[in-house]
């Protein structure tokens, strides 16, 4: 069964997927999809050449990953990053 997205909330999920330090599970959390979704979702939404581009930049990404990450909070936090309003993850 397809979830059905707005024309927002996948725009946000394609960026969420492009962003090296943003972990799919921060996508699963906010848009309730598993990994192997984003994957689908991205390979139906992409070009085929912008697809392999990104499987090939994500593949062995550890920041991809929570729990292949180095950092002992599970999350990596600039300190210059501030609060959003309306937001289930706070990004910037």
């Amino acid at each position: 069964m397809k979830k059905t997205f707005t024309i927002e909330a996948l725009d946000r999920i394609i960026e969420m997927a492009w962003e090296d330090r943003t972990p799919f599970d921060a996508i699963t959390f906010q848009f309730n999809i598993k990994e192997q979704e984003v994957i689908e979702l991205m390979r139906r939404e992409m070009k085929p050449s912008s697809f392999r581009l990104w499987r090939a930049r994500v593949q062995g990404r550890t920041t991809k990953h929570s729990k292949k990450r180095g950092f002992e909070d599970g999350r990596f936090k600039c300190t210059r990053q501030k609060q959003i309003t309306h937001n289930k993850i706070s990004k910037r």
